[in-house]
């Protein structure tokens, strides 16, 4: 007996559960509740379930599949829409350059008889449209006739297919591939010559005259007009040069520190050329404008660079966008010390002009003191001299005040005159205005209140109009109240005549009958024959009743008869129609209570 044959013997019954341990003790170590195991059943409801968690596994796969599908149709179509809207607009790029070149090329002329460079360009423009003629003969057009030689076959083919003629496909394969590796072997060598000529032109270093830079190359320059300014006062000169250097010194400091931000890393932020223009060009066609721009440019970048992780595409772009920004603040620190350059030279010339005033002031102050004190000193020797004349020299200087004052005066006057007729002619001018202002008022009030009570004559026409309107409708409503009450009265004396009627043949054809209780609570033959007869009346009844016109009522109407024939010659959107339509009349004329005066 094993330790779980014993655990199982041992019982924990009490002593009333006498019954049920003769009832363990007879069916011996096993139990009664549970049956042997059929492990041939379950191992086959295992492999069911497997297959079936093998199938619903294949379902997620081909599901999952689908769906990768689907997102990855989606993301393409997506690109495609961008693609669509970026190709037209670099299509206008190239040729808005190509018409730049050629414009520049029609608008320079030689600068005298020996100046050649000219006719060579116009003569290297002409080789270079000879050469792309003659490349696009010997690459382009074979591959146009190995297209149309391909679609020829296909038809040949298909005519075999239909005919039973076996057909050799070993001729156009071998044709194909040469015209393959023939692409192939062109592409090369263009790809040769484009990197040839492109170093070439680097090494030209023709990209300092072709990109445009902010960056001052003698920023520490102090201005010409301040060196050979002939300022009086050194001082003030050596104050504006010291300012001149602080400043320099200080955009220096930032412009340097912004040019080793931009050494740190190579122009091409750590990327080979090429690369590094696919991923700007990428970039700048997934504008923000483009719904979901950031994952499909992220898309984009890892189709066309698999090796490279996105860790390594988003570094590339942070640090791309940190240089663009370092070029910007390069710019706008440049574009700052111009600006405060500038500021600081019309402060300094400011400066030096009013130093120079100053300077000339004192001068003449000075020149005016001496020649007062030569003056006082000639005078001081001649006062003698100059007593005997004072007398005569005050009269004649009274005598030159008094004129004075008078051609002072006449002047005044004139001056008062010249006034007064200013004022005088201002005026009548302001009079004028006034009085054009005055009946200009005039006739707007004049045209205002002609207007006012033309509405007014209209208001009172539509308001006796609508008082007769309510008048007629007032009488036609009392007129059909009197005729109501009248029809009430008649069919009031006619339902009395025709019960005097009905009493009256009632008693003549009286019927004396025995007394019948049963007939009196039993059905009568009238309400067996409405009962057995109601499903045929429900169904000939009809299912609602109809408040409207009849078929024959509308087309007895001529204007739809007209409409229809014009309707099918197809003249009914035509002026005739318009015309012919309004002219005729109703079957019927419409009551005057609904027509309306308002004109729309």
């Amino acid at each position: 007996m094993s330790g779980r044959d014993l655990r199982m013997f041992i019982t924990n019954y009490k002593a009333e559960d006498v019954e049920k341990l003769t009832v363990r003790l007879r069916n011996g170590l096993g139990s009664s509740k549970y049956k042997p195991a059929e492990y041939k059943r379950l191992q086959a409801i295992v492999d069911a379930k497997r297959l079936e968690s093998d199938l619903i596994g294949q379902k997620v796969q081909k599901t999952h599949c689908a769906a990768k599908a689907t997102k990855e149709s989606s993301i393409l179509r997506q690109h495609r829409q961008v693609w669509s809207k970026e190709c037209p607009r670099l299509q206008k790029a190239e040729e808005k350059a190509e018409n730049d070149i050629h414009d520049f090329l029609e608008q320079i002329r030689p600068n005298s008889v020996t100046d050649t460079a000219i006719f060579s360009l116009q003569d290297y423009e002409l080789f270079l449209e000879r050469e792309r003629e003659a490349f696009r003969i010997a690459t382009v057009q074979p591959v146009h006739q190995l297209k149309d030689d391909l679609c020829f076959r296909l038809d040949e083919v298909q005519h075999q297919q239909l005919t039973g003629h076996p057909s050799n496909w070993e001729p156009v394969r071998q044709q194909i591939n040469f015209v393959k590796d023939q692409q192939d072997d062109i592409i090369a060598k263009l790809q040769a010559e484009y990197l040839t000529l492109e170093d070439e032109i680097m090494a030209l270093g023709l990209e300092k005259y072709l990109t445009t830079s902010d960056n001052l190359a003698n920023i520490e320059n102090i201005p010409e007009e301040v060196l050979d300014s002939d300022c009086p006062y050194p001082e003030l000169k050596d104050s504006l040069i010291q300012a001149s250097h602080s400043l320099s010194e200080r955009y220096n400091s930032r412009l340097q520190s912004l040019q080793e931000q931009l050494q740190r890393t190579d122009r091409f932020c750590g990327w080979c050329a090429d690369d590094h223009l696919h991923f700007h060009f990428t970039l700048s066609q997934y504008t923000h404008d483009v719904p979901n721009h950031r994952a499909l440019c992220m898309d984009m970048l890892q189709r066309l660079f698999p090796e490279k992780t996105r860790h390594e595409l988003m570094e590339h772009e942070r640090v791309w966008d940190w240089q663009r920004f370092t070029q910007t603040q390069l710019r706008v620190v440049t574009q700052q010390w111009r600006r405060d350059q500038e500021e600081l030279l019309a402060k300094a010339l400011v400066t030096l002009q009013e130093a120079k005033h100053a300077h000339q002031e004192e001068l003449e102050l000075h020149r005016d003191h001496q020649h007062q004190q030569d003056i006082c000193s000639h005078l001081r020797d001649k006062l003698q001299q100059w007593r005997a004349q004072q007398e005569e020299v005050a009269k004649l200087e009274a005598a030159i005040a008094a004129r004075q004052q008078e051609e002072e005066e006449a002047k005044f006057k004139r001056e008062q005159e010249k006034e007064a007729t200013i004022r005088s002619q201002q005026k009548e001018k302001v009079q004028q205005f006034y009085l054009k202002q005055q009946k200009r008022r005039e006739v707007l009030k004049q045209r205002d209140q002609e207007r006012l009570a033309n509405l007014r004559s209209n208001m009172e026409e539509q308001a006796r109009r609508d008082k007769e309107r309510v008048r007629f409708r007032a009488d036609m409503l009392q007129r059909r109240m009197e005729e109501r009450e009248a029809r009430e009265a008649e069919q009031l004396r006619e339902e009395e005549e025709r019960q005097n009627r009905l009493d009256t043949l009632r008693n003549q054809v009286g019927v004396v009958a025995e007394v019948d209780p049963e007939r009196m609570i039993g059905d009568t033959e009238a309400w067996r024959s409405r009962h057995l007869n109601v499903k045929e009346f429900e169904l000939q009844k009809p299912l609602y009743s109809i408040n409207t016109y009849t078929d024959t009522q509308i087309v007895s109407d001529p204007r739809l008869r007209v409409e229809q024939a014009l309707r099918e010659a197809g003249l009914h959107h035509s002026q005739y129609a318009k015309e012919v339509l309004s002219v005729i009349k109703p079957p019927k004329p419409p009551r005057r209570d609904t027509k309306s005066v308002l004109k729309f």
